[in-house]
């Protein structure tokens, strides 16, 4: 070969090798949720101690690639983080920490104070300073060991009844209803850039959230900081209304608080009875099949539904952008769900946007083709 063409041609076989190596380069992987809502509020998934600890390598890559917010499922409960007066369990919280760090996410801390999965030494608590004193360790500890690594803490959990009234508590029973402010103030005390919310489920009911009203009045009222309300979205098919939804975020917002949508799951089969709300502590025994309709399958109908229902409640969310802060699904796919058994054991629930597989499901798409609907 002439040596001219023979350099010629190396030539071009070099350019041709860079412009396929720089066209590879361009490529850009599919966006996850984090990036589809990146410009109207963080999208957050609950994990439990495995996923915590990376233990599944394709959940590992989805957790990463769908979220931009975490939230412990349970290791920062009472119970499992402070089970002894005496004693923190930090190692699980740490790595949620750690993780979320490593893949530039929010960390909302869950729960400091909370009357379920509460260690047993509050309970035997019966003097007001005492139980003053064991407060101000038990967040002094937990929220000043994470200064400045969490973003918010969820300060108080489930506090009302569904009439609005106040939930009968130790700390109630101890300390009063200006408790609330108490261990809110503790904690802005001990990280005074941390956002600081109350959470609850139910919290579309009209007595509830009225209740709630009241409440972060009373609180705003004695000079408390309170960032945000948590609504708890464990809701179904058809209820609460779209209405509902959109009343209370626009109440709660007008206190001049963020408002966080939180443990968003959204039930496909049935609750028993007359029942509703979301207390883990209740259960049912029921032998009637009605009560598990799908227990192996999600028939494509109901996933339809299930897909229209997400949409009209991101709908939603994305119209009041503006007020939310934050949306989290409480868990990543429906085979980890808290709601599979519960409250009757041995249901199988499909609640989530990930299957058992990890794999997208129409509930999936049908909300990340809200945002690609809006560009056209």
């Amino acid at each position: 070969m002439n040596k001219k063409y023979f350099y010629s041609a190396l030539v071009l076989i070099l350019l041709m090798a860079t412009s396929c190596q720089k066209k590879e380069e361009k490529i850009v992987k599919p966006e996850g949720l984090r990036d589809v809502f990146k410009d109207n509020f963080l999208i957050g998934a609950a994990l439990n101690v495995n996923q915590i600890l990376e233990k599944d390598s394709v959940q590992s890559a989805l957790i990463a690639s769908e979220f931009n917010s975490v939230t412990p499922e349970n290791v920062m409960k009472s119970m499992l983080i402070h089970p002894q007066k005496d004693t923190f369990n930090f190692e699980i919280p740490d790595k949620l920490v750690a993780l979320a760090e490593k893949n530039d996410m929010h960390v909302q801390g869950h729960t400091l104070v909370w009357h379920s999965q509460l260690s047993p030494f509050f309970k035997e608590i019966t003097d007001s300073t005492e139980m003053v004193e064991v407060l101000t360790n038990h967040i002094n500890t937990i929220v000043g060991r994470y200064k400045g690594k969490i973003d918010a803490w969820d300060v108080v959990n489930e506090a009302l009844n569904d009439d609005g009234t106040l939930r009968k508590t130790v700390f109630l029973d101890v300390l009063g209803e200006d408790y609330l402010s108490l261990v809110f103030k503790i904690a802005e005390k001990v990280d005074p850039n941390v956002e600081l919310y109350y959470n609850d489920y139910s919290m579309t009911n009209p007595s509830k959230r009225a209740g709630a009203i009241k409440m972060i009045k009373r609180m705003q009222e004695l000079g408390t900081k309170v960032n945000g309300i948590g609504m708890q979205g464990h809701w179904d098919l058809d209820t609460p209304s779209l209405e509902e939804i959109e009343k209370s975020i626009v109440d709660y917002a007008d206190l001049g608080i963020k408002v966080a949508i939180t443990e968003l799951d959204v039930s496909v089969i049935p609750m028993p009875w007359d029942f509703t709300g979301a207390d883990v502590n209740v259960k049912f025994e029921s032998g009637d099949a009605t009560m598990n309709p799908y227990p192996n399958k999600l028939p494509d109908s109901i996933q339809v539904k299930l897909a229209n229902r997400y949409a009209d409640i991101f709908k939603l969310f994305l119209k009041h952008q503006d007020k939310i802060s934050r949306v989290t699904l409480w868990g990543v796919n429906d085979g980890e769900s808290w709601k599979n058994d519960w409250p009757i054991n041995g249901r199988t629930n499909y609640p989530l946007l990930f299957d058992r597989n990890n794999g997208k499901k129409k509930a999936y798409y049908s909300i990340v083709n809200l945002k690609a609907d809006s560009k056209e």
